[in-house]
């Protein structure tokens, strides 16, 4: 992230009314396009989230949590999260 001083591109009456509310102090200013959620570019949170319901069937249809630690290589307890999360 870059810093930029405000004084340099702020017209003075805008800087000097955010100076009432933040006086030199550091200020961040978000991005003005709405944020994705978490990844939906990528289309990972569509595999982990097929994953999960996976994992879910087959512990419903008697798999163990053991069996599906090693089918999937994670920790017992994150299996435990997915499962009754």
């Amino acid at each position: 992230m870059k810093y930029i001083n405000a004084a340099e591109i702020l017209p003075d009456k805008l800087l000097k009314e955010i100076q009432t509310y933040i006086d030199g102090d550091v200020l961040y200013i978000p991005k003005a396009a709405a944020k994705k959620e978490w990844g939906s570019v990528s289309g990972s949170r569509q595999f982990y989230q097929k994953r999960n319901e996976e994992m879910k069937f087959l512990f419903k249809n008697g798999y163990s949590i053991e069996a599906l630690s090693k089918r999937y290589g994670l920790a017992y307890g994150t299996i435990k999260k997915i499962i009754y999360g």
